[in-house]
């Protein structure tokens, strides 16, 4: 039985340049300067010509929507490394909480046995209040 094809994931560099450049509504020479000076890197051939992915392509259209606000091109540059540095705290704070909820469900497992095994213990201290309980939505 044959498979059908599947299209690339967004990391795939498959794009050439000029399909990209077509992509964003950039001049191919833009591209070539968003490269240069680290906005976007693309894949490349074994010729070593450019081949943008999907992802590439979607953050070439961010670098556009903020430089036509005016926003110069290192500012762009911060604002990408910001918004990066703010996915990955986000990434790791929610590892956290995670790890923290099997923690205090490891833990309550565990004085519950103890309370089944010592039934006059006295009650533990009480501890600060979680500050994990009561946290606002995500």
């Amino acid at each position: 039985m044959a498979r059908e094809p599947q299209a690339p994931g967004p990391g795939v560099p498959v794009y050439v340049i000029s399909v990209a450049a077509e992509l964003t509504g950039l001049h191919p020479q833009t591209l070539r300067t968003y490269d240069r000076i680290g906005l976007v890197s693309p894949g490349r051939s074994g010729g070593g010509g450019r081949r943008y992915s999907l992802r590439d392509i979607e953050l070439l259209r961010e670098v556009a929507e903020l430089t036509a606000t005016g926003i110069g091109l290192e500012g762009v540059k911060r604002i990408l490394e910001l918004e990066h540095q703010v996915a990955a705290l986000q990434s790791r704070n929610a590892e956290l909480r995670r790890r923290a909820d099997r923690l205090q469900q490891a833990l309550d497992t565990a004085v519950g046995a103890l309370r089944e095994h010592r039934p006059n213990l006295p009650a533990l201290r009480p501890s600060a209040p979680s500050p994990f309980e009561d946290r606002p939505p995500r």
